[in-house]
């Protein structure tokens, strides 16, 4: 059985409105779309990439893009906080091991941070699927795993 964010209960949402760095980062990524859904790029070959994302207690991945259907699955059990692009703000908790999956149709996409609000290491793996109704983003050199 695989479970989406749809499934996950939220432990606060807020619509109450964004600090105005967030409001422009937020409108910086939709001017210039941001394809690293995680910190480092681990692995990629025809078929998947594997990304992982560690974020220490107060660190924050900015915003970025989802186009293609993927997965991702906490290492660590941590807090997290998200701004999501309908502007709510949303506070969740993960145990390790927990997994969800996303997948998008065609044109569809999802634009969201993470900051780890706990006080332990927040650390994710995600693997997105190339063969998904959208086109992958080019992703920089530069979070590509040394060989």
């Amino acid at each position: 059985m695989s479970l989406s964010m749809m499934e996950k209960q939220a432990l606060k949402t807020d619509k109450s409105g964004w600090s105005p760095a967030i409001r422009a980062e937020f409108d910086h990524e939709a001017a210039n779309p941001n394809p690293c859904v995680g910190s480092r790029l681990l692995s990629e070959d025809s078929r998947c990439r594997v990304w992982t994302i560690t974020l220490k207690a107060g660190e924050r991945i900015g915003f970025h893009r989802h186009v293609l259907d993927y997965f991702w699955t906490a290492v660590t059990p941590c807090r997290g906080r998200q701004h999501l692009m309908d502007g709510s703000t949303v506070e969740y908790t993960y145990a390790a091991g927990e997994t969800r999956h996303e997948s998008y149709g065609a044109g569809e996409y999802k634009v969201h941070d993470l900051e780890n609000i706990g006080d332990a290491d927040m650390i994710f793996m995600t693997v997105e699927f190339l063969d998904s109704a959208n086109r992958p983003l080019p992703v920089p050199q530069d979070v590509r795993r040394a060989a």
